[in-house]
This record gives structure tokens, sequence and C-alpha cells, in this order.
């Protein structure tokens, strides 16, 4: 439509229009900006627009835009519109302006995921809208970067969304229909602190967390040894050790320190029963030493994906963009959407290794094949 703006300056827009979502307070914004610009977009289009704001923030809402009707069936283009932290100093350019380089567009969301939902708004300016015989929704989501809040969202609604979705995370346009999920966890170990001069003034807990970590090494092991499956790299689940502090000086004994950790689980591993067997051999190591061990989930866990293979929108998300489907390690909201009987493949341009990186970019050469493979789900989903 003739009151839509050109791509790349949609593209341009949501880029220079922050919308970093944090664990951090001083790092986390809102969101809102960005979700009125593209239901300015799709009300033009001729959308039905619905807001929802997260529980307890105005300033953070998921965007539901049908048309077609509100059957649960059709197809759902979905993507989030948050990016996370980055330092501009890394970067070339400013990371909150668009610049086009070497068939690129840089900026922070270029490929993660900002460049996606506008290819989305300008493939629906092509297409006859009115001769939809199915829903079409497109769906844009709050903090899926710092804990999937949006998405937590929509499944406390309930909320009826469509029987096919499409994630337009960045993949290189390869269709991914399993990932692995992932939990994160603090543990914290509690001793007495003293002077250094006598150990026996205190319970070191240092000492006792270097027990813990020998603990969690046996078990990274022993799920490695349990759980394989080859089309995941790597092909077994993940436990990393990624932060530690304790301690105040080298003339004290320890009395409290703490480790973060994630761990990432392949399809058919329960969460819950993973936290509380991490739990249980953390206590179990202090067996004896007069300490005790605290935990905090620190991110509650995505539960892993697994869309069917022979499921039609992953068929078709084949058939369309040319490229078996395959397993990536990871996370995307889809294991949500798939909750709400939404069967979701995960695909879109741009690549993983780009995203959350200085100077992320989405190459030029991918836009194309993205609206033809949207343009083929809208036909095959929504009008055949």
């Amino acid at each position: 439509m003739a009151t839509l703006p050109p791509l790349r300056q949609m593209i341009s827009a949501l880029i220079g229009t922050p919308s970093v979502s944090s664990v951090v307070p001083a790092h986390d914004t809102g969101n809102r900006a960005v979700i009125e610009l593209l239901a300015t977009w799709l009300d033009d289009l001729g959308f039905e627009i619905e807001l929802q704001p997260l529980p307890g923030r105005d300033d953070k809402l998921n965007l539901i835009a049908r048309r077609g009707g509100t059957a649960p069936d059709g197809l759902v283009l979905a993507g989030h519109t948050d990016t996370v932290p980055c330092d501009p100093a890394l970067w070339r350019h400013d990371p909150f302006r668009l610049h086009e380089q070497d068939d690129r567009f840089y900026g922070l969301g270029s490929a993660d995921m900002k460049g996606f939902l506008g290819i989305v708004v300008d493939t629906l300016r092509g297409q006859d809208l009115a001769a939809l015989r199915r829903p079409l929704t497109v769906l844009a989501t709050a903090d899926e970067e710092s804990g999937m809040h949006g998405a937590h969202a929509l499944l406390e609604r309930g909320q009826v969304l469509g029987a096919h979705g499409l994630i337009g995370e960045p993949t290189g346009l390869r269709p991914v229909h399993r990932h692995k999920g992932i939990f994160m966890e603090s543990v914290r170990v509690i001793g007495r602190s003293g002077h250094s001069s006598d150990p026996a003034l205190g319970r070191n807990a240092l000492e006792g967390l270097h027990r813990v970590l020998g603990a969690l090494l046996a078990l990274r092991a022993e799920l490695e040894h349990r759980y394989r499956d080859p089309a995941f790299t790597p092909p077994t689940p993940t436990l990393n050790l990624g932060h530690v502090h304790g301690g105040d000086n080298a003339n004290r004994i320890c009395g409290q320190c703490e480790l973060h950790l994630d761990l990432r689980p392949l399809p058919g591993m329960d969460i819950g029963e993973l936290r509380d067997l991490l739990r249980a051999r953390a206590r179990a190591a202090l067996e004896g030493m007069e300490l005790r061990c605290e935990f905090e989930a620190l991110y509650a866990g995505l539960p892993p994906l697994d869309t069917p293979q022979d499921a039609h929108i992953v068929r078709l998300a084949e058939q369309l963009s040319g490229a078996p489907s395959e397993a990536v390690s990871f996370g995307t909201e889809a294991p949500y959407f798939n909750q709400l009987g939404t069967q979701t493949v995960v695909c879109g341009p741009g690549h993983i290794a780009q995203a959350h990186q200085p100077d992320e970019y989405l190459p030029l050469a991918e836009i194309a094949p993205t609206q033809r493979m949207l343009a083929g789900l809208i036909d095959a989903l929504c009008r055949a």
C-alpha cells in the first residue's frame, strides 16, 4: 500500500527504535515504540490489532495482528521485538542506525530479529489479503532475550494463535524443527567466616564449592554418556559453569560462595527432573562438611523443541526453502507456541553466528528468498 514506507525504511525505523531487554535493570527498556510502529503498518494493511501489555509492565507488549478470521486455523508469522544489550564502542557504526555496506544491512536487531519483522510487513504489502480463506496472524513478542516473558504471557492466557507457525529467527533460511532446552541455576554454598590463621575457626565455603564442582562435572559426564542425539552439535546435553564468586579477603575463611551454571537438555529430557537431580548431587557433595547449599532458579527453563518432521508446516518450509529441516542448540519461543497448539518451525534470514555480536548484519541476498517462502506459506495455508 502507498502509505507503507519502503522495506529499507521500515527496517531502519525498527533498528533506530531501541528495545533492549535485559535481566540487568540498568540496561532494560520497553518495546512499546517498536510495537506501535508495527501496529501502524499492519493496521494500514487491514489487520485487526490487539496489544497485550505484559503483567505489571505497560512499556512491554505483545502484538497480535489478524486478518482472515479468528478460527484456530491458518498461519502465524512470529518474531520478537527486543534485542540484547550492546557496547557501541565495539561496533564500526552506530548500532541504532541502519548501515548498508557489502550487500548487508548492519544494525542491532538486523538479523535477530527486527529485519524479519520488516520483511513480513513488506511481503504482506504485495499479497491479495482480501482473498484469504483462513486466518493469517502476525505475532510480535516482548522480552524473548531476557526470559521469554512475552511467550510466557501468551501461555498463561491460553492464547489461541493458529494451526501452523513460523518464527523467523536467523537460521540462514534452513528450517529448524528441533532445538535443545535450557535452564540456569545458582548454587550458593554457605559456610562460616573466620581468621585464616586457624581453619578450625570457620567453615570454608570455597572448599565446599570445590566438591560441588567435582560432583557437577561428574554429573555432566554421566549425562553425556547417557543421552546422545547425533542430529545436534554437540550431540549431547551440555552443562556450562559460567560464573563463580566467593569470599572477600585472602586472610579470611570464605564464608559464602556462589556458582552460576546453565544446562541445555535434549528433546525428551525433563527440566524439572534435571534441576532436582543437580540439586541432589550438590547437597550430597557437602555431606559431612558442616556446610549447606542454597539454590535459586536464575531462569526457570525453556523446554526443548521437538516439532515432528512430518508436520505440515515443517514439510512446507523444507519445500519452500529448498533445505532439509535440522536441529540446533540455541533456543526460541517455539516450544511455547507448540504448547498452545500451533505446530511451529523456525526459519529466517541471517545467521545465528551474527546474533548478539558487534556489527550484526542481515545479508540482502536472503531478503527475496524469505519473501518467496512467506508468500508460499500464505498461499498454502491461508488460501488453498
